[in-house]
């Protein structure tokens, strides 16, 4: 009697349809997902700026050794980004 009280196939799983608009603010107006794209973009764009920023008043290479670092985090950031979305899951 215990085996079937607790056989998995017993019941059918619950599908969750429903967005709370509470949670969801933009559910109102039919969109409620991330810009990738965007973001991939905006990394790069920064990046590109954190190298120009090199070329500047600045004496030392401590300021451009972190806009280098700063600027290659981004770039390895969006790589792996690239990297994990193509993977099937």
């Amino acid at each position: 009697m215990a085996q079937a009280e607790l056989n998995p196939a017993s019941y059918d799983p619950v599908e969750y349809t429903h967005e709370d608009i509470a949670e969801v603010p933009s559910a109102n107006w039919g969109w409620s997902g991330e810009s990738n794209k965007a973001a991939r973009i905006a990394a790069i764009v920064i990046a590109a700026f954190l190298l120009f920023m090199i070329h500047g008043n600045h004496t030392g290479l401590v300021e451009d050794l972190w806009l280098i670092g700063f600027a290659v985090a981004l770039v390895a950031i969006v790589v792996r980004d690239v990297i994990v979305r193509r993977r099937p899951r």
